[in-house]
């Protein structure tokens, strides 16, 4: 009968002690897409941030839903057709597109006030209100867009954009970083601060661009900010990033194997409950 009773309790105390299952729905562009289509990278990429943050944390199960070239803004107008589902954890990672696209950012009123996804603002609360209605007591994570060198798509050279270095319709990308921060401050939600915390400034989005020489047919490895003043053409030119080219990005926008340790790490500090 002992035995048995100090079996029972043994049970007991595993079962107290396993770690509770957690579901993740992660929010994004081709950032979060990409981390199960690695064919679309050329195989450059082995793991995405969300694979990493599961197998470190086995309890916690993903869905992916990154959508390549969406902004938030696209995400608001079709917020009810995404097939979001109640969770315990959200992430929001977005914002890169919106710049990218000359969305017009607004203010925190547009937040505060709820008026609707006619601005980036406006749509982050179309987002959060829709995931606070799936499951009120959730975790919601604000994740800030990267810097971004010069993008050239992998796949497809005419299909480039330049880097976070120049305004792109009066607005600098770093504006779009600092709403989604002034966003979880005022709202209170944990934010992962990529655009400024990460170290994956400009100088680090790839080691090298591969350029011709202007007016000759000679290849040069070009560094940040050289590359900014050599011109690309896609019709002519080879790939501008060589796999040696790779660093916290392999395309000058999408992160690498490194940049998407980076973001786990970063994430992994701000999710208190995987502590």
């Amino acid at each position: 009968m002992k035995k048995i009773l100090l079996l029972s309790v043994l049970i007991v105390v595993c079962l107290g002690t396993a770690p509770r299952k957690i579901t993740w729905v992660a929010i994004g562009d081709s950032i979060t897409y990409l981390n199960d289509h690695q064919e679309q990278t050329g195989n450059r990429v082995t793991k995405g941030y969300l694979t990493l943050i599961t197998e470190r944390h086995p309890q916690v199960s993903y869905i992916n839903k990154g959508y390549n070239g969406w902004t938030s803004v696209n995400i608001a107008d079709k917020i009810e057709t995404l097939e979001l589902t109640p969770a315990d954890v959200y992430t929001i990672f977005l914002g890169t597109n919106d710049w990218w696209q000359g969305k017009p950012l607004g203010t925190y009123t547009n937040y505060k006030d709820d008026t609707g996804s006619g601005t980036v603002y406006g749509a982050f609360r179309v987002i959060t209100n829709k995931l606070r209605s799936l499951n009120k007591k959730a975790k919601i994570i604000l994740i800030t867009p990267m810097q971004r060198g010069d993008f050239v798509y992998i796949n497809n050279s005419k299909n480039n954009a330049f880097g976070s270095y120049k305004l792109k319709n009066e607005q600098s990308l770093e504006q779009f970083a600092n709403a989604i921060v002034e966003i979880g401050k005022e709202d209170k939600m944990p934010v992962v601060d990529l655009y400024h915390n990460s170290g994956m400034t400009l100088e680090k989005m790839v080691h090298f661009k591969k350029l011709r020489e202007p007016g000759t047919d000679t290849y040069t490895d070009f560094k940040y900010p050289d590359y900014t003043n050599v011109p690309f053409d896609p019709e002519k030119d080879a790939y501008p990033y060589p796999e040696e080219s790779i660093y916290m990005t392999y395309d000058g926008l999408h992160p690498s194997d490194e940049g998407y340790r980076i973001i786990a790490d970063m994430l992994e500090a701000k999710w208190k409950r995987l502590r």
